[in-house]
């Protein structure tokens, strides 16, 4: 089975990502098809990308990037829970996103927006970034309303439905990050 890690991109004061990051993971912890697990990027407490040099090195100077690392090695694929800042993702998440490079080549995405419109630019924006890290995004996404997911804009309480686009965004990152598992071995045998 592959590792799938569920990412709660926010470290906001107040931020929804946990509660939605826990409603991905209850779901799929039910489902058997891999091993799913949470990634809060707030328990890294990763500072504005500090490193010298570029993250494609590999050769990381500060612990902080060490530790976040090793966390994401292991996975095979990866589901971002993202809110939608000004139209895209959260600073927290892009910087997360940037301090690695390695750690993402050649595995599945997903992505879990919320937001005023379903943080459907926010992940927008993420597609492109998973093109430049080599991960392979799928094309289902899980959109979130604040207004009819969200009781008084806070408390999360999603649709029924948003269960079923879940998991059909979950095939689909286990099927992808199942498939590019091999393509990963092939690389190791290469170096």
């Amino acid at each position: 089975m592959i590792k799938v890690a569920i990412i709660i991109g926010s470290t906001r004061p107040g931020r929804k990502a946990e509660s939605v990051a826990k409603w991905v993971h209850q779901i799929a912890a039910t489902r058997g098809d891999a091993e799913y697990e949470l990634v809060d990027i707030a328990d890294y407490d990763l500072p504005l990308l500090d490193e010298p040099i570029p993250p494609s090195s590999g050769k990381y100077s500060k612990d902080h990037t060490k530790k976040w690392s090793a966390a994401i090695t292991p996975f095979d694929a990866f589901v971002f829970v993202t809110p939608e800042y000004n139209h895209g993702t959260s600073a927290a998440l892009k910087n997360a996103i940037d301090f690695l490079w390695l750690e993402w080549n050649n595995k599945a995405a997903g992505f879990v927006g919320y937001g005023s419109n379903g943080g459907t630019r926010a992940v927008e924006s993420l597609r492109l970034v998973m093109g430049e890290v080599e991960i392979a995004d799928v094309r289902r996404q899980v959109a979130l309303s604040l207004r009819s997911d969200f009781e008084n804009y806070t408390i999360f309480k999603p649709e029924a439905h948003h269960e079923k686009t879940l998991n059909k965004m979950l095939d689909q990152v286990v099927a992808w990050g199942t498939a590019l598992k091999g393509l990963r071995s092939k690389d190791s045998e290469k170096s």
